[in-house]
């Protein structure tokens, strides 16, 4: 449909359509522990991970999958349609960062870097990235967050100076 043809008329007709906003945007988003905080415990991290869901819940979000290791975590969720990317992630890091503290006083100096990494996910690779986040353990006896970020940070285009991508 050519829209520089129509008239306001035709162009009211067919908003007329789109009276719902219908999002669905998958992402997977990977943030790190600042470095000089403290890391997660892992008898921990099952709670981490469940809180973490209950916030995306709380703001309208969709957890699918929310895993990691002591050092970082990989969240795949839906997008709330009424919430940035940035109000998302800036909700689930200072909320999930105020309960940490409460776990014990081992987590009095805990806090996320201020940085992090979001990649649109295709409805086709869903199962794929729940199998890579719930396989973190293994994956990371094998590669380090560094070369696991930039492999992210690669595939997807972006550039990026290791001097800022990495540091707190």
């Amino acid at each position: 449909m050519n829209f520089n043809s129509l008239s306001a008329v035709g162009a009211t007709d067919i908003l007329k359509f789109m009276a719902n906003s219908l999002v669905k945007i998958n992402v997977h988003i990977v943030f790190h522990v600042k470095s000089s905080g403290v890391r997660m415990r892992n008898e921990d991290l099952k709670r981490v991970f469940s809180y973490i869901g209950g916030v995306i819940n709380g703001i309208g979000g969709i957890p699918i999958e929310v895993g990691g290791i002591d050092s970082h975590i990989h969240i795949l969720a839906t997008l709330p349609k009424n919430k940035s990317l940035s109000d998302f992630i800036r909700i689930v890091k200072a909320d999930s960062s105020r309960w940490i503290k409460t776990i014990d006083v081992y987590y009095k100096w805990f806090s996320w870097q201020e940085g992090y990494g979001a990649f649109s996910v295709s409805p086709t690779l869903i199962d794929k990235t729940v199998s890579y986040i719930r396989n973190q353990s293994c994956h990371h006896k094998r590669m380090s967050f560094r070369e696991e970020y930039k492999l992210f940070l690669d595939a997807y285009g972006i550039e990026y100076d290791e001097k800022y991508a990495f540091e707190d």
